[in-house]
């Protein structure tokens, strides 16, 4: 007599649980930061405006397959204090399908991390959400006073921002190698809580003001209970649009867009923002709960171009190093305009065509045979040249989309959102090695991601095409 077993339940896809992840984050920050309503309803709205006056740009978003992304597009970013903490982030980010990609050293523009981003990696993944967390690890050893800095490191190691369930789940995630749907839910609602805002503060007001006064992120970082999501950033097709709009939501944004100016063919990463909101907190005492305020999140848009080759990028940071150690910005911003123009007529040097871009080796794209190349193929011999397979019509290419992080940027983020122009002269001491160490993990190079993207996209093609093996030169 043959006995029956019950099958095992299937596992929910990293991707559905990133998703559902995704949700409830929005969702959160939506109550605790009413603005960031009204800020998604109008990147919403300029979003919709775009894709109906350009059809070119619908059909190149379609053909990439992003245009079902745009809407569930987010980003956010959170500030962990200790090694551990990092270490099970990473854990935590795998359940979702999320790798550490880059490694960014923020010390050289006066803020006291080194990060990553977390987001996933694979095409068809980053299609269906690509949802990134920009992840700060504070860097306690830039803090010069000692005593300050014994003490941040005493508050810090008495935390513990993960739930004991959160972390039960993750072990059982890795040794299963996944989660059941029931334990996916209880995932997300576990793992929400390290991300959740505390208006009580860990810290007596003193302590606080001594923390705030070596750097405002370092108060933030060490003074609370976790890491609160400081932003959760759409994606919008136009920033200069919703840069333009904002006042006209009862929102304030920062004097200039960081990154690239605008141009035909956007590139890399654009981003803006409003000022962090003045939220009131308690502090610890002896005395009972002392009343005072602090600035930390914020709303934040980004515009995403194409990811530049090494070679681009390097032409990127030469101009906008020109540019930056010129026109100063003051916190006022009344040198935002002469900024904005210099910084267009620098770009000018940077070719302005997906077709320069690409033969000059400075971005990356992806290739696919057309139906005409398919058809071609099948009847004739077709030319074994890159450009004349281009020229005949029989091969295309679209941008391939920048998924990272700009660090000084993402400085110029910080910086203004802490509500202040400061700026600390730490000495340039990058430490990745330290930073992986801390993650448990190295962390992967966008650059080699993007070509390898590239790389099989055009095999792909040229397979489609009956030319496998053909050597074509291809951006370095």
């Amino acid at each position: 007599m043959s006995r029956s077993f019950p099958m095992p339940q299937a596992f929910v896809s990293p991707d559905r649980i990133r998703s559902l992840f995704t949700e409830a984050m929005s969702q959160m920050y939506r109550a605790e930061v009413p603005q960031y309503g009204t800020l998604i309803e109008l990147v919403a709205d300029v979003n919709a405006g775009c894709l109906e006056k350009d059809p070119d740009l619908r059909d190149r978003l379609a053909r990439a397959g992003e245009l079902e992304r745009i809407d569930v597009e987010r980003h956010g970013a959170i500030r962990l204090g200790t090694a551990d903490e990092l270490f099970t982030i990473r854990r935590l980010f795998a359940v979702m399908g999320m790798q550490p990609v880059g490694y960014y050293d923020l010390s050289v523009a006066g803020v006291p991390v080194h990060s990553t981003s977390f987001r996933p990696i694979d095409e068809a993944a980053l299609n269906v959400n690509p949802f990134r967390v920009f992840t700060s690890l504070l860097r306690l050893e830039l803090i010069e006073d000692e005593g300050l800095r014994g003490e941040a490191e005493a508050i810090l190691a008495k935390r513990r921002i993960y739930t004991p369930r959160a972390v039960t789940l993750i072990e059982r995630h890795e040794q299963n190698g996944g989660l059941t749907k029931a334990e996916a839910m209880e995932f997300v609602a576990e793992a929400l809580e390290t991300f959740r805002w505390h208006s009580e503060a860990t810290v007596s007001a003193d302590t606080y003001k001594r923390l705030h006064d070596a750097h405002r992120l370092i108060a933030d970082v060490v003074s609370f209970k976790g890491p609160h999501i400081n932003h959760l950033t759409p994606r919008t097709l136009d920033i200069d649009a919703v840069q333009a709009r904002m006042s006209e939501r009862g929102i304030t944004p920062k004097a200039v867009i960081e990154g690239p100016p605008r141009r035909h063919c956007d590139i890399l990463l654009r981003q803006t923002s409003f000022k962090a909101l003045e939220e009131m907190i308690a502090f610890s005492g002896d005395d009972g709960a002392m009343q005072g305020t602090h600035t930390a999140r914020f709303g934040e848009i980004e515009q995403r171009g194409v990811a530049l080759t090494a070679k681009g990028r390097t032409l990127y940071d030469q101009l906008l190093a020109s540019v930056r150690g010129e026109v100063q910005v003051g916190a006022g911003g009344a040198k935002a305009g002469a900024y904005d123009d210099e910084l267009a007529a620098r770009f000018k040097a940077l070719p302005d065509s997906w077709d320069e871009l690409r033969r000059e080796n400075l971005a990356f794209f992806r290739y696919s045979a057309t139906p005409a190349g398919i058809a071609a193929a099948a009847g004739s011999t077709l030319p074994g040249d890159l450009e004349a397979l281009i020229a005949s019509g029989y091969l295309t290419f679209t941008p391939i989309v920048y998924e990272d992080f700009l660090p000084v940027s993402a400085a110029g983020i910080f910086q203004s959102n802490l509500g202040t122009d400061q700026q600390q002269n730490y000495a340039t001491r990058s430490n990745r090695d330290a930073f992986e160490a801390a993650l448990g993990a190295t962390v992967q190079d966008e650059l080699a991601l993007y070509a390898e993207r590239q790389a099989a996209s055009l095999d792909s093609a040229l397979e489609a095409l009956g030319l496998v093996g053909l050597p074509l030169k291809t951006v370095a």
